[in-house]
Parts: C-alpha cells; sequence; structure tokens
C-alpha cells in the first residue's frame, strides 16, 4: 500500500481532528506526536500532574487505531512486569511464554520517572530494535512499534531521573504546560458536567487509520528529500553541543540521525518533497533539551538549556 504527500496530509488532518475532540489545547503537541509516529520516533511528555499528558496518549492511540499497552510505572514494578515472563505448564511440562503490556503497537509507559533506572532500562532494547529477548529467546516487536512516555518534573517527589541511553532513545522531549485562562475554561465546561472517568471514546473519538495505512505514511518519506547541505547543518549543530564551553554533555551522532529523520517528516507533514533549514530549527529545541547537560558553572549561573539550544540555532549557520 502506498500513500502520497497529499494522503498523507489528508490523514494526519483526520487525526488531528478526532484527537481535537477530546482535547482541549495542545496542538503543538499533537504535531510533534504525528511527526514521531511517521519518523518512527518515541516521545516523552513532561508536566505537572493534571495537565492531560495521559489522555492525550490515550486519545491519540484510539484515532489511531492500534493494539493500544499502558504500563503505570511506580516504585515497585520489576522488569517482568513489563515484558513478560517464561511460566511452567504442568499440564504439558514446558516453559510458556505469558506476554508483558509491551507487546502492542503503541504503548504508554505512564510516570516512567516514578520506577527505578533497573526497570525503566527493561525498554532499551524494545525502544530501540523493535524486539524484546526473554531467557535468551527474542520476540520481535511491529514494525512501528512506538513508546508515548509521561513524567513528572524532577523536582516532584518519588522521581527517579532517566538514565543518559534511556533519554537518547527518546526523539522528543515535549513540555506540556497549565492551559491558559480560556482554555481552562473550556476544560471545566465540557468535563465537570461528565461523572465517571473519561474516555476517548465516550468524547466521540473513533480510529481513523490502521496499521496498513500508518506503514504506508512511514513510507511516504521515502518521497523526501534531505540535500547534502541540510545534511552538513544538523551534523554542525549536533557537534556544537558537544564544543560549548557551557555544556558538560553535547547530543550523540543518534540525535544528528533522529533531528534529520524528523525534519524529513515535518517536510512532509508540510506537503513537501524536501526539507527546509526552517525544519531543522523548528525541531532542535524538542530534539536536544534532554540530551544536554549544563556544567556545574553553568547550572550556578541559572542558564536555560532552551535558550543554550536557542542560541545555538542562532549561531550556527544555515544554508541559504
Amino acid at each position: 500500500m502506498s500513500m502520497s504527500l497529499e494522503e498523507l496530509n489528508a490523514l494526519a488532518s483526520a487525526i488531528r481532528a478526532e484527537v481535537a475532540k477530546a482535547i482541549v489545547g495542545h496542538d503543538g503537541l499533537i504535531d510533534h506526536l504525528l511527526i514521531a509516529l511517521v519518523s518512527g520516533g518515541h516521545v516523552v511528555m513532561e508536566g505537572p500532574p493534571g495537565t492531560a499528558k495521559t489522555f492525550l496518549a490515550n486519545s491519540f492511540a484510539t484515532a489511531l487505531g492500534l493494539d493500544f499497552g499502558r504500563i503505570q510505572f511506580t516504585p515497585d514494578l520489576l522488569p517482568g512486569d513489563i515484558l513478560g515472563s517464561n511460566l511452567f505448564n504442568f499440564q504439558t511440562s514446558q516453559f510458556t511464554l505469558t506476554r508483558g503490556p509491551i507487546f502492542c503497537e503503541l504503548l504508554l509507559a505512564d510516570e516512567i520517572n516514578r520506577t527505578p533506572p533497573k526497570t525503566q532500562a527493561a525498554l532499551l532494547e524494545a525502544m530501540q530494535e523493535r524486539r524484546v529477548t526473554l531467557d535468551g529467546e527474542t520476540h520481535a516487536l511491529p514494525d512501528h512499534f512506538m513508546v508515548v512516555a509521561t513524567q513528572n518534573p524532577i523536582e516532584n517527589q518519588g522521581v527517579y531521573p532517566l538514565p543518559e541511553a534511556q533519554l537518547d532513545r527518546f526523539l522528543f522531549k515535549l513540555l506540556v504546560p497549565y492551559p491558559d485562562e480560556t482554555e481552562e475554561a473550556r476544560i471545566v465546561a465540557a468535563y465537570s458536567q461528565r461523572q465517571g472517568p473519561q474516555r476517548p471514546a465516550d468524547l466521540g473519538v473513533r480510529a481513523v487509520a490502521d496499521a496498513a495505512r500508518l506503514a504506508a505514511a512511514g513510507s511516504v518519506l521515502d518521497q523526501v528529500k534531505v540535500a547534502d547541505d541540510i545534511i552538513a547543518y544538523v551534523v554542525r549543530l549536533v557537534r556544537a553541543t558537544r564544543a560549548h564551553s557551557e555544556l558538560a554533555v553535547g547530543a550523540s551522532p543518534r540525535a544528528a540521525v533522529l533531528l534529520a529523520g524528523a525534519a524529513r517528516a515535518r517536510a512532509a507533514l508540510g506537503g513537501r518533497a524536501y526539507v527546509l533549514p526552517d525544519d531543522v530549527k523548528a525541531l532542535a529545541v524538542p530534539v536536544l533539551r534532554h540530551r544536554l547537560t549544563l556544567t556545574p558553572a553553568a547550572e550556578i549561573e541559572g542558564r536555560d538549556l532552551e535558550a543554550l539550544v536557542t542560541e545555538l540555532v542562532e549561531q550556527v549557520e544555515a544554508p541559504r
């Protein structure tokens, strides 16, 4: 099944419209989720409790029509609770695989930083290689397997920082702010009259895609060309983070690969078969913000990582 740029944009518009039935605002977040979906990336959303992070992920999954799994990360969660385990069947005298919730197409890793790093690391192989290894046996996950994680700000109580190796596997880190006054009034008006748990389907959200259409959407990127000067620009930008005097840790080559891929997806969703420098600039902050670490001196001075990335985007020469 193939798909044109026009068909991709029609599908993206349909997904946005369905999610908007349940979610007030957050248009930018939905666009970034679509970019991650098309480019095959994973997303972590950070924000205070009560800002609809989980409900946004659930509504997005409902609109996609994918097999949806959810894990509520807690301090006592074990790797086996995520991956599953081989249990001995006394009737057959054989071990049988009991699959964990990770065996799905879209996984919501809710409050991922409320579980210790040992359990967080259970996702590493699945996120990078779309497979799970249990007792030496490898089990494949769907090619379009996607993790949408939510986390609370590090200032909250009872959270564990995500390891660098884990963070580096997320394409985007998206910040979920409080709504403005007008949006908050709309939220209260829409939900204060409802009783019981809120479900996207109850609000009219329906599936407008399926696995076949989403696979075709990903293949649209084959039509999008990245010029050599754009690739060179991405590499210069990422390498500049490693040479910056206020950064103790810069971005990895994986960051450059993911940034270029996300720029292709943004171009495709914009109806273009070519990548512009503006595509790279627009995605630099969400791609890089979770991969960089300030030096102690920069932290004492109160330097802001996002402002630093924005400065680098302005300083690194872009193709004309």
